[in-house]
């Protein structure tokens, strides 16, 4: 007797197969039959005539640490048919955090009215998963919690025993089960730390094969020159690189994408194992103090706030400022969350029409923004172009990631004006660039949002529908599957994804989410 028999489905494998109609069978956990089975053998039917079947969708690079505490459901992910998070991107992550790390936590937990205690990141996973989880969860280790953990927001080299106490730190973290390291090289204290260091601690990732997951050092005038970056540590380290959220930033440095794909591929015949992500979206987005230059970050918020506070610093980082940004491209960032409640009006409103408004230059609007704020800035930045999206979108060494944490329609994970991205990535992968322009088969499409990414991370038996695999499934309809979220209404789940199931509990039944936390914590080698 199979707890769950889905029927009639068009059954995607996950393996670039073409689609084959079929039955599942499900029993506990796990998928114990694909084929033909009898309906009589099954506690309860899902009639998937004209649906597709296909695995749950992995999201390779989330940012959900946090908001999984404040809400474990996870409820944009979910209704998305994402089944697996991967989590503890660009560098920053939920555990380990000691010393600063822990202070710059305390702040996050403020924020999402978390009261939880934890250093490690075992701690952190064991909280985790005594609260319950919508959604599978892969962590990483983020760079900077292992720097901020040592050396706080100092701007110099590591010591020797610096760097042992971050490898140590590392290996602990490892051993808890983390699936590598994570950098963010744009933000600080990544911005402050040589390569060096960085290969270091991935030698150690690469002990356990982990994977090393890096925020380039830029993603506009020095693209070129941090691709090389990841290049040498994955050559270095010997460990697998995955390049975050490819772009070209800014129009002038558009067609630079030629050359990186030309070095990309370059050290995939060299032997390198090197792959990248992206979302289906021609606009970024992060805080907004990340157009400030490095130095501004020194020694952690205070003195970043110091700085801005000071005439002297104050002129000197605006000169920078408007000599590495003309004023016209602040028409192409838009304001998606600030924390004071007088300046809620500025959300979903571009910088250059408030800065208008005031009767300011934008960089001075910006700057006080910043320092009113205390920095807890959002912001959207609209630089891509759809040719080189598409472009990414299409290289076989391209996986598909949100980018985002989890958010919802109501209570704490609903405020500004967040990406949509958010809430629409995996079905818009599926309406727009399979079903309406036809840049991807459905089944390239479903691999890179399945098998590939567990195949980076060495998860062999999630991914795929094989009898033995762990029912991870999304039921979805082709005619009504499409991203309902915009910049302009971000709140809005997507259509056409029927069922979620998620190891082997349904969670999304008919469209609609039964409440149900039937996610698991993914540690390495366990």
């Amino acid at each position: 007797m199979y707890n769950l028999i889905i029927k009639n489905g068009l059954i995607i494998d996950g393996k670039k197969n073409a689609a084959v109609r079929g039955d599942l069978g499900i029993e506990g956990e796990r998928i114990a039959s694909v084929g033909k089975i009898e309906a009589s053998r099954a506690e309860r039917i899902i009639c998937a005539e004209g649906l597709f079947v296909c695995p749950g969708f992995v999201d390779v690079h989330g940012h959900s640490d946090f908001t999984l505490l404040a809400d474990p459901r996870a409820e944009s992910k979910i209704r998305q048919g994402v089944t697996t998070e991967v989590g503890g991107n660009c560098g920053f992550s939920a555990g380990p955090r000691f010393g600063e790390a822990t202070r710059q936590a305390a702040s996050i937990c403020k924020d999402y009215e978390l009261k939880d205690n934890w250093n490690s990141l075992g701690q952190y996973l064991s909280l985790l998963e005594r609260r319950g989880l919508g959604v599978n969860f892969v962590p990483l280790v983020g760079h900077g919690n292992l720097r901020t953990s040592v050396l706080g927001y100092e701007d110099r080299q590591a010591t020797a025993n610096e760097l042992e106490e971050m490898k140590q730190m590392l290996r602990d973290s490892m051993s808890e089960g983390s699936f590598g390291i994570s950098s963010g090289l744009i933000y600080p204290p990544g911005c402050f730390t040589p390569t060096k260091e960085i290969t270091e601690l991935c030698k150690v990732a690469a002990c356990f094969n982990g994977i090393y997951s890096t925020h380039l050092r830029s993603e506009g005038k020095g693209l070129l020159e941090a691709i090389d970056e990841a290049i040498e540590i994955g050559k270095e380290a010997g460990v697998a690189v995955q390049i975050s959220h490819l772009k070209a930033s800014d129009k002038k440095n558009w067609a630079k994408l030629d050359k990186a794909f030309e070095k990309i591929e370059m050290a995939l015949r060299e032997g390198v194992k090197i792959s990248c992500d992206r979302y289906p979206y021609t606009a970024s987005s992060t805080d907004l103090d990340a157009v400030l230059p490095n130095y501004a970050f020194a020694g952690g918020r205070e003195a970043q706030l110091g700085r801005l506070r000071d005439k002297w610093w104050r002129a000197k980082i605006k000169k920078e400022m408007e000599k590495t940004y003309p004023e016209g491209c602040w028409e192409g960032v838009m304001i998606s969350s600030v924390r004071s409640k007088q300046n809620k009006w500025m959300e979903g409103k571009r910088i250059s029409r408030i800065a208008k408004h005031k009767d300011m230059y934008p960089v001075d609007f910006l700057l006080d923004l910043l320092l009113e704020e205390e920095t807890k800035v959002s912001a959207i930045f609209f630089t891509m172009c759809e040719d080189n999206l598409r472009r990414i979108l299409k290289k076989p060494y391209t996986m598909v990631g949100s980018d985002s944490s989890a958010r919802s329609t109501s209570n704490i994970l609903a405020k500004g004006k967040p990406h949509p991205r958010g809430f629409g990535t995996f079905p818009r992968i599926l309406r727009r660039y399979v079903l309406e322009e036809g840049l991807l088969s459905i089944q390239e499409a479903v691999y890179k949002m399945t098998a590939q990414p567990m195949k980076l991370l060495g998860i062999q038996d999630r991914g795929t529908v094989e009898e033995g695999k762990y029912a991870d499934l999304v039921i979805f309809d082709k005619t009504t599957i499409k991203d309902c979220s915009t910049y302009e209404s971000p709140y809005r789940y997507p259509e056409g994804i029927r069922y979620v199931i998620l190891n082997g509990k349904i969670v999304i039944e008919d469209g609609k989410y039964t409440g149900r936390l039937a996610g698991k914590i993914l540690r390495k080698n366990r």
